[in-house]
């Protein structure tokens, strides 16, 4: 934290409707900071397919060192379908921003939140309470603009490392640990493709070395076609998964579905000592500027970095401030607010609204 006593804050409000649903994430945390007593100065920068488009690059130098100064870093939806580099691949600051501060835990949360609509029978019942793990540096991604590619063919190397994977899967098993803890089941599951790729077989086996570390995590190991099937038929079974990048990336919208979409998803990237926050969506430049897009999944983002600068710096206002926006979310959606996207008529405006209220 720096000297005033505030949270330095990062913000890259990025492109679409990325700054529309920053503004109420940040409204929210300035009115959750006033009721328990913390700081926060925010700092905007540059970042996306807009700044490229502009100047050539998705981020000028001046955003990375601030992301190097702040205490996290909040992130905007960024890209836009129109906008690519010239091998055709999309400006993608958020995944950048991984490899540049080595931000190998991708923390997707899928927790089915009052009132809100799911697609699976019996969850309203059941209940969805689930955190997806998703490796965030390597994997298939590893080779993100080193693909070979000539008229016969195309080829694409996916990398999975000793010291990556053994970082991955303590921090899988404490957060196992942490929300055991916290009244949850605290169970671990491996997701791969172990019977088919010695890769995988091989991240499958530093699994089982570190959990020999955590005796009171109750795990299980699962392929990936067959957990994806579970995942839709009983996802009140799982609580923390940890697989692949690529894997990851895919699963994690499958576990969003099952909570209302990717505008209720809120995700981190988490590293050694960075760490951002951002909505799982995408920039939606097909409703940008119209007052439609869902800011639930940036402002449960913002509750995110909570609790992470709490445990960053022992500071348990900060995981209560969190825990209350969570909870002002809850009620909103309890008391009927309904977005657009389930067939309602409430815009950024009445949810933001709402949620500063319950506040």
């Amino acid at each position: 934290m720096s000297a005033n006593n505030a949270f330095h804050i990062a913000v890259l409000a990025g492109d679409g409707i990325g700054p529309e649903v920053m503004a109420p994430a940040l409204e929210v945390l300035r009115k959750v900071g006033e009721k328990s007593g913390l700081g926060f100065r925010f700092t905007e920068a540059p970042a996306g397919a807009n700044h490229y488009l502009a100047t050539g690059k998705s981020m000028p130098d001046s955003t990375i060192k601030l992301c190097e100064e702040a205490d996290a870093i909040l992130l905007g939806a960024c890209g836009l379908p129109s906008v690519r580099y010239p091998d055709n691949t999309e400006i993608a600051p958020q995944i950048e921003l991984r490899f540049i501060f080595d931000l190998y835990a991708g923390l997707r949360p899928a927790r089915l939140i009052p009132g809100v609509p799911s697609p699976i029978v019996g969850a309203d019942q059941r209940g969805i309470d689930l955190v997806v793990i998703r490796e965030s540096t390597e994997g298939l991604f590893a080779s993100m603009g080193k693909g070979v590619v000539t008229h016969e063919d195309a080829r694409e190397t996916m990398v999975i490392t000793r010291k990556t994977s053994e970082r991955l899967f303590e921090f899988s098993f404490r957060l196992a640990e942490r929300r055991k803890a916290r009244g949850k089941p605290g169970a671990l599951t491996c997701v791969d493709k172990a019977n088919v790729f010695k890769a995988f077989a091989f991240f499958r086996g530093i699994f089982d070395e570190i959990e020999k570390k955590h005796p009171g995590v109750k795990t299980d190991r699962l392929y990936v076609d067959a957990c994806s099937a579970m995942l839709v038929k009983r996802p009140w079974d799982f609580d923390v998964m940890v697989m692949e990048n690529m894997f990851g990336d895919i699963v994690s919208d499958i576990t969003a579905s099952l909570i209302g979409g990717l505008g209720m998803a809120p995700s981190a990237d988490i590293g050694d000592k960075y760490a951002v926050f951002q909505p799982c969506h995408g920039t939606a430049p097909d409703i940008m500027g119209q007052g439609k897009a869902n800011p639930t999944g940036m402002i449960l983002s913002a509750a995110m970095m909570l609790d992470w600068l709490a445990d960053k710096h022992g500071i348990e206002s900060a995981a209560e401030a969190g825990e209350t926006i969570e909870r002002a979310v809850d009620q909103v959606y309890a008391g009927g607010i309904k977005p657009m996207e389930f067939g309602g008529g409430n815009g950024t405006a009445d949810i933001t609204k709402a949620v500063l209220g319950a506040l």
